[in-house]
């Protein structure tokens, strides 16, 4: 026999258990239906020549296809080497575990092979950096114009743009009388969608024929919203020709009633619109004994707003180039809702004196973001392809100067 205390414990013990497993079977279940039918924002989808070559769901988790050409044209796939195709600007899909501990020591293989020369996005001098070149064309010289079409996917809210062809481009290589071009294509003002199609070999009159998706952009802000092309020509050995721009603000396009077919003239770059890119303050010293490195990264400033919040979550990569082939890589801790972040991490590499003319240290002041890809602040090169005086004086001195601590602080340029 149980008494009725115990039978009505025991009892509400099991109705409230019951009650809890019910509860959360449903919030499981209604979840997992609210996951089906919602669309993550920011998210994309390339298509090339009409076949898709990212996957439906973009996640660190997947690995995306890269493929490359070699000289003789047939395509490869390969994790290295001429990046034709890339989900992101930069090939970043998020920052690594950041170090935790005492400074990092890298033992740089001086003496092995590097394996293949850089990709653009591996540059030490990417595209979209160059404001202008030897080869660039003057205000008189036709720059040829970009056809491209718009188009609304209202079940999705999704936002389709396909690049099609540009004609009449002109000759940024003169070896060749041709160009290598590619587009870049950002969505301002937020600059949240950062795309580019693959490079097409010595051509004037390119064939891209590739389409961006982009999802979570309601119909009733396309007004507010203005497709920029940036038309660039690929060049290996120093930074990517800037051969134009085109600028569409979208208030004056109506895809509701299907695509929209467009084409716009090609003009020059206007470089007044460029907005300053902070400041980063690093440190560098070499003990000529050891011959080590010491590379302190220690804080920025004034970087723009990446974030809708108007704040950014800066993280600092570090590339070491020796000639054109990077040998090491390094990242420091995500600095979380800062325009002002302060790192103080420091990087150790063995490097042998003889080596130091041709060492370069690239700093890459990358945006992070959970739910899109990474963007670049800002970039920095300190030693044998520095592009700034300012850069090459600060290597100069650190190589004049043993055992010294040379910290400096350097304008950040475009990547």
């Amino acid at each position: 026999d149980v008494s009725p205390v115990v039978a009505g414990l025991i009892g509400a013990t099991v109705l409230v258990v019951s009650v809890s497993v019910t509860v959360f079977v449903w919030t499981c279940c209604h979840q997992q239906a609210e996951k089906k039918h919602k669309t993550p924002p920011y998210k994309f989808i390339h298509m090339l020549k009409g076949i898709s070559i990212y996957p439906e769901t973009l996640s660190n988790k997947k690995k995306i296809n890269r493929i490359r050409r070699d000289k003789s044209g047939a395509a490869k796939e390969a994790g290295r080497g001429n990046l034709l195709l890339d989900a992101a600007e930069s090939g970043l899909t998020g920052p690594d575990k950041a170090p935790n501990g005492p400074p990092h020591v890298d033992q740089l293989p001086i003496k092995v092979d590097y394996g293949d020369e850089l990709s653009p996005d591996q540059s030490l001098t990417p595209g979209g950096s160059k404001t202008s070149s030897p080869s660039s064309p003057g205000d008189d010289v036709m720059l040829g114009d970009l056809t491209f079409s718009v188009d609304y996917n209202f079940p999705k809210k999704a936002l389709v743009v396909t690049i099609q062809e540009a004609h009449g481009l002109p000759v940024m290589d003169e070896h060749t009388q041709s160009s290598d071009p590619y587009i870049k294509m950002t969505i301002l003002p937020d600059k949240r969608h950062r795309v580019k199609t693959r490079v097409l070999r010595k051509t004037l009159e390119p064939v891209f024929d590739e389409t961006f998706t982009f999802y979570g952009i309601p119909y009733s802000q396309l007004q507010d919203l203005v497709l920029h092309f940036l038309v660039l020509s690929f060049d290996r050995f120093s930074r990517d020709d800037v051969i134009g721009e085109v600028m569409v603000p979208l208030a004056g396009v109506d895809p509701s009633t299907g695509k929209v077919q467009l084409t716009r003239e090609i003009l020059k770059r206007n470089i007044q619109k460029c907005i300053s890119r902070g400041e980063l303050q690093v440190s560098l010293s070499y003990q000529p004994v050891a011959q080590r490195m010491t590379v302190v990264v220690l804080k920025a400033r004034h970087l723009p707003k990446m974030d809708i919040t108007g704040l950014s979550d800066p993280y600092v990569k570090v590339n070491v180039y020796y000639g054109r082939k990077r040998i090491a890589k390094k990242k420091t801790h995500v600095k979380k809702c800062t325009l002002n972040p302060v790192f103080n991490e420091s990087f150790i590499y063995d490097i042998p004196v003889d080596l130091l003319p041709d060492i370069s240290i690239e700093f890459l002041v990358i945006d992070f973001d959970r739910t899109t890809k990474n963007e670049v602040v800002g970039r920095l090169i300190l030693g044998a392809h520095s592009v700034s005086a300012a850069g090459a004086e600060h290597w100069r001195e650190v190589c004049d100067s043993p055992r010294k601590a040379v910290a400096k602080w350097h304008s950040l340029s475009e990547y």
